[in-house]
């Protein structure tokens, strides 16, 4: 399982800070214009005496704070995560200063110091949400026991003891919910969006390499006609020059590179037959499972495929999509680095359904780890730090692009008993018409991909 420290430097690494200054600024004197009006609606209007001098001075700190930042960095800035921590905690602070001049929890605006827990766990870290959150709970305690009498119109009513309690506890499981539900959802949310653009990044990746081999078939087969007129000649030219002459060894050599530019240039056509519009587009399941599996083989591990049918049909044919050699391709990977010394690839088919498992005898799934897998930045076996981060987004990419070309993903873990040995085993399914049906090769929009 994942290391903290390792996961946290994932996550920083795939979400950079998403905060304005623009935006805090904004909402600072949204929350100063509130203060002034209820202040002096409170104090003139209603006629409750209160501290006024004190308390304006606090507002007026808070203004000429917005004003020099406004004035000193440009709004336009996205902070880091702990200088918008450390914005929203001078919000919490200054708001709990108005509070306890204003008589503490007997105050009902009390509940305002939610604001800045609720917008940390929106937006930022679980670490600077806690940090703001353990802020709030000191908060609250102090103004529940210490704060400036409220100044009650009737000066002889007083909130009970045990009602102040009431509201210190509401207080304080609010903060908790909010730092602990809302803000793994909205981590949850962010990690879903980052992995999804990674799927995007990989599938565009693997896109541009295809496209790269097609125009690689489509140069060597335009280059094929004027390098074939210059074998032509040179052929000639060493017909007619004499074996003594002094062009003879020129003349040889054009030839000689002549032959080599075509035999280049053949290797070239067929490293790109089966590929986007080429003789063999659609390959056989299995051929499409070896070329999945061949950048990954290693001499370390041995790499078996058990094929065949499960009644009397013909084996599947598919098209040499991204989707399926990214997809398939990740899970072997993942396979291969995590097992021992065996991988095995079975590829069961019949009239409505086809089935790839990947099996490996290495050390398995943490079982905790079971109903996780498939989220982003989720990892799932032991192994070291570069092993960690490649398992905490490989699965999700995997089963995102697989999910797009109709494939189910299941991920299990074996007995001791299977004749592989312990380990994991991934299965993929697909309806056989949505396998075997053209699809369209072209750039995935962000609206394509599965959630």
């Amino acid at each position: 399982m994942v290391g903290v420290s390792t996961q946290r430097q994932m996550k920083q690494q795939a979400r950079p800070a998403r905060v304005r200054l623009r935006t805090l600024v904004y909402i600072r004197w949204v929350a100063i214009a509130g203060q002034f009006a209820t202040l002096i609606l409170v104090h003139f209007g209603l006629g409750y005496k209160l501290p006024i001098v004190a308390c304006l001075a606090i507002v007026a700190l808070s203004v000429a704070v917005n004003v020099a930042i406004s004035l000193r960095r440009p709004l336009r800035q996205t902070l880091s995560d702990r200088a918008a921590a450390l914005f929203l905690g001078y919000d919490m602070l200054q708001l709990s200063a108005l509070l306890f001049m204003t008589g503490g929890l007997h105050n009902p605006f009390s509940v305002l110091i939610l604001a800045s827990v609720t917008v940390s766990a929106t937006v930022l870290s679980r670490g600077s949400t806690i940090g703001l959150g353990m802020l709030a709970g000191v908060a609250v305690t102090v103004l529940a026991f210490w704060h400036e009498p409220f100044p009650w119109l009737n000066v002889a009513f007083n909130l009970p003891d045990y009602y102040i309690l009431g509201i210190w506890q509401a207080l304080i499981v609010g903060v908790l919910f909010i730092s602990a539900f809302i803000g793994s959802v909205s981590e949850q949310a962010r990690d879903m969006a980052s992995g999804l653009a990674e799927t995007q990044l990989a599938l565009e990746r693997e896109q541009r390499v295809s496209a790269l081999g097609a125009l690689a078939a489509a140069a060597a087969h335009e280059l094929g006609s004027p390098l074939s007129t210059i074998a032509v000649v040179a052929r000639e030219m060493s017909r007619d020059v004499p074996r003594d002459s002094p062009l003879a060894p020129d003349i040889d050599l054009l030839l000689e590179q002549t032959n080599r530019c075509s035999e280049i240039l053949a290797d070239l056509s067929r490293e790109q037959v089966g590929r986007d519009g080429a003789p063999f587009s659609r390959l056989a399941l299995g051929l499409m499972l070896q070329e999945a599996a061949r950048p990954h083989l290693t001499d370390l591990v041995e790499v078996d495929y058990d094929l065949g049918p499960t009644d009397d049909t013909a084996e599947p044919e598919i098209d040499r999509t991204p989707e399926f050699i990214h997809g398939v391709g990740t899970l072997i990977q993942n396979a291969i680095q995590f097992a021992e010394r065996r991988v095995l690839i079975r590829g069961r088919w019949n009239e409505t359904t086809a089935t790839v498992e990947i099996l490996d005898d290495g050390p398995g799934i943490s079982p905790h780890l079971l109903d996780r897998l498939g989220e982003p930045y989720v990892s799932t076996r032991t192994g070291d730090a570069h092993d960690r981060q490649h398992m905490g987004l490989g699965v999700f990419i995997a089963q995102t692009l697989l999910n797009r070309i109709g494939a189910d993903l299941t991920i299990s873990n074996r007995p001791k008993t299977d004749p592989l040995g312990g380990g994991a085993t991934v299965r993929i399914d697909w309806p056989r018409q949505l396998l075997e049906r053209p699809h369209e090769k072209e750039v995935m929009a962000d609206n394509d991909i599965p959630a």
